[in-house]
């Protein structure tokens, strides 16, 4: 706590004994008002995104921070002047960011720094002098405000006995995230010391960075990202289909095309931020781009190229872009690095405990794990604690080939969509049963030959399908393994069957390992609120209908959503991915503030 005595009044010299300041003033005379020391460092504790002297509220168990109180500061990682370059190496991209000098950069900059302030003790001795100082070390960088003039205000600077007079203003720029939360937890106790009136006298605030949140699918789109492939007609046909879709949506969110070759949007970078307490209840935030931390090559620049994208396009004002990575990885299952095996769990409770930004998704088993580096990254972000589940037996190994989230009215708030390729079975069967064996699908499709990428037709016949023994074996296969990714989710979030939605599609082998035989439409992208962008399953039609189509319209429907289908065959399913895994998205920033969920 601060020392903040006021006046002290000196009634009678014999009969008092000795001054409780006796440190800090000489014996008076009877009757005289002495000055004792004001000592105190204000910081933002109530979270209202302002420093005030006069509030309690800001002062009270200043040296704690918990659900209810605690000020926060946030990495300013950052390039608000957008001076970083926009080429370089996997080595020096990442090193250029406002918390890369000792700078102010721009009155923007000044924006991502936490503010404090010292209380002005106006009757300090001539000589009186302060400090201020930073533990542990090294995690954050104080600016002191002199006039109109920000500046780094080092812990071997002193305040001057005019400034301890006077109060100051300071700022607290946090240098990085956190990355290992056992060699740093995020905290750091930023003391004020008065020296030079016979003992030194200490104010301590306590204060925490914020963890890079990622984002879930009850927020819509702000901004939307798809890779288009230069004079690749797959790719402009797909991309120009995406925009139409996205322009009849109700968020409408613009569409960003990324140029370049690497098809796979969602999985070279995930979005997210960082945020602390504004002014009116609003959140400060910086966007924040994690790269994705599969190896390439093992040159200077190993990992995934089209990654440097959160450096070269994304870092600016109120963006940054983050990489951690290690060249030891297992080669087998690098593919679980790509983003499409992090996905959120949206917001829950179960029993007391409350996860008011849900928790991450991620696949991860010893024996198929992805780099630990960056893992040991996301778990040290505490407040979107993980949910692991076993992908190892998918092709591509990710969380997204067979799980989705979306808004529903119900008492939780969202459902979960999930591959079923017993019902998908069971739904050709049943057509066979009705005398619709020879109805085809996959009309018009085809496959591609692994070494020449000569075209052969996909289609067949609903018996022809079922007859398929590979197809057959691998969806069964399926069943188990999926049965027992949703066992984990629902210990983990408490969900019932009433909350799940089956998604219908069967699975065959590729290089030994299951993919989706028909389009997996659980593999879409939540655009809004109220669309999902689905892969067409070019399924049989009966009547002039197809039964996945209509399966599925159904089903959202009565979650209040519209299936907005969209042909991906060539472009990505018959390149082992879906929708989801082609696109990607900048959500709105949840209401729910991080720092009131209690971890």
């Amino acid at each position: 706590m601060n020392v903040r005595l006021g006046l002290f009044v000196v009634l009678c010299a014999a009969a008092c004994g000795p001054s409780v300041a006796e440190d800090f003033v000489t014996t008076a005379p009877i009757g005289e008002v002495v000055a004792l020391p004001l000592v105190d460092l204000r910081a933002d504790v109530n979270r209202d995104g302002i420093v005030e002297l006069d509030n309690a509220t800001d002062d009270a168990d200043e040296e704690t921070w918990d659900a209810q109180h605690g000020a926060v500061f946030l990495a300013n990682i950052d390039d608000d002047l957008q001076r970083c370059p926009g080429t370089g190496t996997d080595q020096t991209l990442p090193l250029c960011n406002d918390a890369s000098d000792d700078q102010l950069n721009g009155p923007d900059d000044l924006l991502d720094l936490a503010p404090l302030k010292t209380a002005g003790w106006a009757n300090a001795g001539d000589g009186v002098t302060g400090g201020i100082s930073v533990t542990p070390a090294g995690h954050v960088r104080i600016f002191k405000k002199t006039g109109a003039d920000v500046a780094m205000f080092d812990e071997a600077m002193r305040l001057t006995t005019d400034e301890v007079r006077a109060g100051v203003e300071l700022y607290l720029e946090g240098k990085d995230i956190v990355r290992d939360s056992e060699s740093w937890d995020g905290y750091v106790n930023v003391t004020l010391s008065i020296y030079g009136a016979g003992a030194t006298l200490t104010d301590t605030v306590r204060m925490r960075v914020s963890p890079v949140m990622t984002f879930h699918h009850l927020t819509p789109a702000e901004t939307s990202y798809v890779t288009r492939v230069t004079r690749d007609s797959w790719s402009s046909s797909f991309v120009s289909s995406l925009r139409t879709l996205l322009n009849a949506t109700p968020e409408a969110s613009p569409l960003t095309e990324i140029p370049g070759n690497d098809i796979w949007a969602q999985d070279f970078f995930e979005t997210g931020y960082m945020a602390m307490p504004a002014p009116n209840g609003q959140q400060h935030v910086i966007r924040t781009a994690y790269r994705s931390a599969g190896i390439e090559t093992n040159g200077s620049s190993p990992l995934r190229a089209a990654g440097q994208i959160v450096f070269t396009k994304f870092r600016g004002k109120d963006s940054a872009g983050l990489q951690a990575y290690t060249t030891q990885q297992n080669p087998d299952s690098v593919s679980l690095n790509s983003y499409g095996n992090t996905e959120t769990i949206p917001p829950f409770k179960l029993g007391d405990v409350d996860y008011p930004l849900g928790r991450l998704l991620r696949g991860d088993i010893p024996s198929f794990a992805p780099d630990p580096v960056l893992a040991k990254v996301f778990e040290s972000q505490k407040v979107q604690p993980h949910v692991y589940i076993d992908t190892s037996w998918l092709l591509v190994g990710h969380v997204d080939e067979t799980i989705s989230f979306l808004k529903a009215p119900n008492a939780r708030g969202w459902v979960l969509l999930i591959n079923d390729a017993a019902m998908a079975r069971k739904m050709l069967e049943d057509q066979v049963a009705a005398g619709n064996g020879n109805v085809q699908m996959f009309i018009g499709k085809n496959w591609y030959n692994d070494r020449t990428g000569a075209p052969y037709s996909a289609t067949k016949t609903i018996s022809q399908v079922l007859a398929d023994t590979d197809v057959m074996a691998r969806s069964a296969a399926a069943v188990a393994e999926i049965d027992a990714q949703l066992q984990i989710i629902k210990a983990a979030t408490g969900l019932t069957e009433a909350e799940i939605i089956r998604v219908p599609f069967l699975h065959f082998t590729a290089y030994g390992y299951s993919i989706a035989y028909q389009p997996g439409f659980v593999n879409g992208f939540a655009a809004g609120l109220t669309d999902f962008v689905a892969p067409d399953p070019f399924g049989p039609k009966i009547g002039g209908v197809d039964i996945f189509k209509k399966d599925f319209e159904d089903k959202l429907t009565a979650i209040g959503y519209h299936a907005r289908w969209i042909d991906d065959w060539d472009l990505y399913h018959t390149a082992e991915g879906e929708v989801h895994c082609g696109t990607n998205a900048a959500r709105v920033i949840p209401s729910a503030k991080w720092w009131e969920g209690g971890r």
